[in-house]
């Protein structure tokens, strides 16, 4: 049976409710400061399994190639997928209304405090541990590609472009886009 037809299958059989939807994106705002990617995959596929990990993919490379946050763009999307433009709403409402109080609380905390060395080091170690996650979901959505090596070569012709030769986002991926739907195109025939 296609994978596609049984992830959506399961996926459909227990939409979530607009309740649990701005719940989890509430959740995920208010845990995830620098790192909410691998967090919102290890909720919406590993734990919740609303989507499965080549939906959260997909779901992901869309994201990625619209203007905006990547997980405020999945938000909107996973909460559209599931129940329309309320879905929508309750997503991005919950993963920002935690946030943005916060920032708030810490932009005037940090006001006061910024001249203060240990405040500084605190900060260094944030940086460090952010890297740590951005290394982490890079290797989870590369997993899923590791049976399709024509993705993983985009995907690499993507990194290659923008993280080395430091070509600018949008050309690359007016190039790579094209391409990528060429690929996928060949390979559902």
């Amino acid at each position: 049976m296609d994978h596609n037809l049984t992830s959506l299958d399961s996926a459909e059989a227990r939409k979530p409710t607009l309740r649990e939807i701005f719940g989890r994106f509430l959740g995920l705002g208010l845990i995830s400061f620098g790192g909410a990617l691998p967090l919102a995959r290890r909720a919406l596929v590993e734990q919740r399994r609303w989507l499965s990990a080549e939906d959260f993919t997909d779901l992901l490379g869309l994201c990625q190639f619209l203007p905006g946050g990547n997980v405020i763009n999945l938000s909107v999307a996973v909460g559209m997928r599931f129940r329309g433009i309320p879905g929508a709403l309750a997503g991005i409402l919950g993963l920002i209304a935690g946030p943005s109080l916060m920032v708030i609380g810490l932009g005037v905390l940090y006001e006061r405090t910024q001249d203060d060395p240990h405040v500084r080091h605190l900060f260094a170690g944030l940086a460090a541990a952010a890297a740590g996650l951005l290394i982490s979901m890079a290797v989870k959505i590369l997993l899923p590609l590791r049976h399709k090596p024509m993705a993983a070569l985009i995907a690499a012709l993507g990194f290659i472009a923008i993280a080395i030769l430091r070509l600018p986002l949008l050309p690359t991926m007016l190039v790579l886009t094209p391409l990528s739907i060429y690929v996928a195109s060949r390979n559902a025939q």
